[in-house]
Parts: structure tokens; sequence; C-alpha cells
């Protein structure tokens, strides 16, 4: 699914707790462009994103690009972003940038606020949701932060379109309704 994606994004929480590498990790198959939404410049130079910076391109959308960080990262080769912040970094702004450079297919990959962020903007066109036969309640992190809606009439529709099985996992397919 990566691969076949222009750029992957998440959020600040997700590129810090889990430290992923965002790579499709397929033979033949090239990276995707690694996106970071992380407004307070979080993300570590040893994290493994900064550390592979130079063979597969990370951006970091934030609200400062400078300090003793900022100049870690950049010389690890992360491109560092700035752009509007009011209550959150500026998502459409974001989007702007990533089409003057080129990003048609974007996979919003992990961060509840990231992901409530591109629905309520209507820019998800197709969810691809996992499910595990695991439970975690009120001790997990929201997969999709507060949408703010009043009503439920405000909801964001989508319908079905695929379900897959996977082991006893469940890969299901969601696209937007018009």
């Amino acid at each position: 699914m990566r691969a076949i994606h222009d750029a992957i994004a998440v959020g600040a929480n997700t590129a810090v707790l889990d430290n992923p590498q965002l790579t499709a990790r397929l033979d033949g198959q090239s990276d995707p462009v690694r996106i970071v939404f992380d407004s307070k410049l979080r993300m570590l130079a040893e994290s493994n994103l900064a550390q592979t910076a130079n063979e597969t391109p990370v951006w970091v959308f934030c609200q400062e690009d400078s300090g003793e960080r900022a100049k870690d990262l950049k010389k690890l080769g992360v491109d560092l972003l700035k752009i509007p912040y009011d209550n959150g970094l500026d998502v459409e702004a974001a989007i702007d940038v990533m089409g003057r450079r080129n990003i048609q297919k974007l996979l919003v990959e992990g961060g509840g606020q990231l992901a409530a962020s591109f629905i309520r903007l209507g820019l998800v066109d197709v969810i691809e949701w996992f499910r595990a036969p695991v439970i975690l309640g009120g001790d997990g992190r929201s997969g999709i932060a507060d949408l703010g809606l009043s009503q439920l009439i405000d909801a964001y529709h989508f319908r079905r379109t695929g379900l897959q099985e996977l082991g006893s996992d469940l890969h299901e397919t969601y696209e937007r309704l018009s």
C-alpha cells in the first residue's frame, strides 16, 4: 500500500512514540516521501526517519525551523517546511506545498489528530481500515480524533467496498460518498 503512494504522512506522536520507518520494504518498489506533521519539532535526530533521510526523503511540516534540534535534523537531510500554525498546523498549506512538490497520492497512516484534520477538510477519498480482535477500550489511542460534530447528520459517510481476512485480522476498504 505504501509503495503505490507518492508520500506517507504521520503525526508527531506516531513519529516519536512508534519510531516508524515508513518504507514499503518490497524488493524493486520505491519508497514514498515520508512526511511528519510535527508543530513543535519533537522528532529526534536519532529516530529511524531522521537516520535514513538521505536514503528516502523526510519532510517535516512544523511551525519553527530553527534551533539546535532543527540544525541536527537538517544535517541528516530532513527537509523542514515551515507552515502556518493556528491551534494546529495548517493542513491546507501543507497540501499546497505537497502539490507544488508533485505529491499527488498521499497515504495518511498514523495519528488520530492528523486523520481527523484530513477528514474535516474533505480530503479523504478512501479509508483502508485494519482491525484486530483486540480490545483496548479507553486505554488505547483513538484512530480518529474528535471531528467536532454537533449532530449525527453532520457525520462523514463512506461505503464499504472491500473486506478481506488477514489471519485473525480484517482489512476493510471504504470509499467516501459524494
